[in-house]
């Protein structure tokens, strides 16, 4: 019998609906968002996944999603016990958090701006790229905190942000620094790794 990792983005937040950049900024939920976590409860509660452990970033949005998900799976008793880190929060944007994307692209224009969000390892003024996130926080997190329990057959969710989970996509192995970019990670979507012995079998997002 195999066990599952399971990695959700957060509900859409107030900042992704005003398409804003957001980061380390910790913004609530949007009305939509908290309808997305609710749903992605339902959905692992129809797959049939009960979780040992969750991992979830410091900031609300994740937070709250992992809440409203575990309520609405039935696993609402696993939210006391919740593991919420630093490491796994959004990558920092630095001088660009809090701006409008299209002003952004304005300001700096469109290309500059593509290399910034896409690009995975150059840095926007003040902040991180995701190589950044890579290799200062989520791998080391990962390593220490995670990996382990998934080796030993644990199921695991881990509740955080786009570019936080794009990292443990290329730390697990199924992504690299080239294709990530193709890789793309929807609001409130569940990422079901199914694993034996440690090894993945399957990936998919819970319909």
């Amino acid at each position: 019998m195999g066990n599952f990792l399971v990695l959700l983005r957060h509900g859409q937040s107030q900042w992704n609906l005003e398409n804003r950049f957001t980061g380390f900024k910790d913004v609530e939920l949007s009305d939509l968002g908290r309808e997305e976590a609710v749903t992605a409860g339902q959905k692992i509660k129809a797959a049939g996944i009960k979780f040992d452990t969750v991992f979830t970033s410091t900031l609300k949005r994740a937070n709250n999603t992992a809440q409203l998900a575990l309520e609405a799976a039935g696993q609402g008793n696993l939210i006391a016990g919740m593991v919420a880190h630093d490491d796994l929060r959004e990558r920092d944007y630095g001088d660009l958090t809090g701006l409008d994307k299209d002003e952004t692209r304005e300001k700096y224009g469109a290309d500059q701006v593509h290399i910034w969000r896409r690009s995975y390892d150059v840095r926007p003024p003040g902040g991180e790229c995701l190589k950044d996130v890579v290799e200062n926080r989520v791998r080391p997190y990962y390593v220490a905190e995670i990996k382990g329990l998934v080796d030993a057959g644990k199921n695991i969710l881990v509740v955080a942000h786009g570019n936080s989970l794009r990292a443990l996509l290329i730390i697990l192995g199924v992504e690299t620094p080239e294709t990530i970019n193709d890789a793309e990670f929807p609001t409130g979507v569940p990422l079901v790794f199914e694993l034996e012995g440690g090894k993945i079998k399957k990936r998919a997002f819970l319909q």
